[in-house]
């Protein structure tokens, strides 16, 4: 591990360096990979241990279609790597149970009951195991239970494996049965392509994951777009001008600075008359949404946001509810200004 220290406190983290590929591909050499679930991380996580040299096969629910022929477009072959949720099981060694937390649930009295000796059962989330009175999903001590968890959605971990970037994963091992669990995790983490690999508890991992999607990385973020669009409709602006002063230069230009050199390093590099109403404003930004932050950690932390999750989510008409708002959202005003500001794009008008 490389001790490397953020803002004034050291922390350990795991790189190419000091844990390269060909060490993952021994490790894994005589390990099959099975993944479960071909939705969201499942296909990033599976095309990139392949092109990485793993063994890999998928289970997938054949009944539910979509995600099966999803599975043999990219060049998973039915009966020889691609097989039902309980062959797969039976065939891998290393279990990634990589459906919804929902379907965890659900499927997990078909996973266990195909366990062997000396599995190791993968999670890239800390749900079913920190919440397992609600989920029932409590592993048998003859499995090692890891954790890789990408910080990013499975369309960027996988594009940023092409482009070479990697997306940075915590890690966790919350049993080890066969003394291989940490060497086993840390393998996988370099397998699928992390930038880097830095420690934390399946607890701490689901309690931070939560509360970031709800907050800034997408609850907190829709939210102040649309207040901060709202009011600039009301006061005469047109959709246009108040799309591209909400959404347009932060995605587009703003945030990117920020990714390249920091919060400090984008200030620097804007107008003077941003700088200061930026810096004065941030401040009253903090001190408003500091209460609804303490509110949220505490529905995590008291499994509130896990019980609205697993019951909505495993209701039969999930998806039918799901695309109805999701519906609101594209259909909105603010939205249809952003697919209209999209298209005028030039990489888009080229086409």
């Amino acid at each position: 591990m490389a001790k490397i220290n953020f803002g004034g406190v050291d922390e350990e983290v795991i790189t190419s360096d000091e844990f390269p590929l060909t060490k993952a591909q021994e490790i894994l050499k005589d390990e099959v990979v099975a993944i479960l679930g071909y939705g969201v991380q499942g296909p990033a996580q599976a095309m990139n241990m392949k092109d990485n040299g793993i063994n890999i096969i998928i289970g997938q629910a054949m009944e539910d279609k979509s995600y099966w022929d999803k599975a043999v477009a990219d060049g998973w072959v039915p009966g020889k790597t691609l097989f039902s949720i309980e062959e797969a099981v039976k065939r891998g060694t290393i279990i990634q149970y990589l459906v919804s937390d929902a379907a965890q649930m659900i499927l997990w009295p078909k996973v266990k009951a195909n366990l062997k000796k000396g599995d190791a059962l993968y999670f890239s989330h800390g749900f079913s195991i920190v919440y397992k009175d609600q989920t029932g999903v409590i592993p048998p001590d003859f499995v090692d239970v890891i954790m890789v968890a990408p910080k990013g959605s499975g369309t960027s971990v996988r594009r940023n494996f092409l482009d070479g970037s990697g997306i940075n994963s915590s890690f966790a091992v919350h049993q080890d049965a066969t003394g291989r669990a940490k060497e086993r995790t840390l393998a996988l983490g370099i397998a699928i392509g992390s930038g880097f690999l830095f420690p934390t508890t399946f607890q701490m991992e689901v309690y931070s994951d939560l509360t970031g999607e709800r907050g800034v990385l997408m609850g907190a973020l829709a939210g102040m777009m649309e207040a901060q669009y709202n009011e600039l409709r009301k006061h005469g602006h047109t959709p246009s001008e108040a799309f591209n002063e909400t959404v347009e230069e932060l995605t587009q230009s703003l945030i990117r600075l920020v990714g390249e050199n920091g919060m400090d390093w984008m200030y620097a590099n804007c107008s003077t008359t941003a700088q200061r109403g930026a810096l004065d404003w941030r401040h009253e930004f903090r001190k408003a949404v500091e209460p609804v932050f303490k509110k949220l950690y505490k529905s995590v932390a008291k499994g509130k946001e896990t019980k609205i999750v697993l019951k909505a989510n495993s209701a039969p008409d999930y998806r039918v509810k799901l695309e109805a708002e999701l519906k609101e959202m594209r259909e909105s005003e603010m939205w249809k200004a952003g697919a209209a500001v999209r298209a005028l794009r030039p990489e888009k008008r080229k086409k």
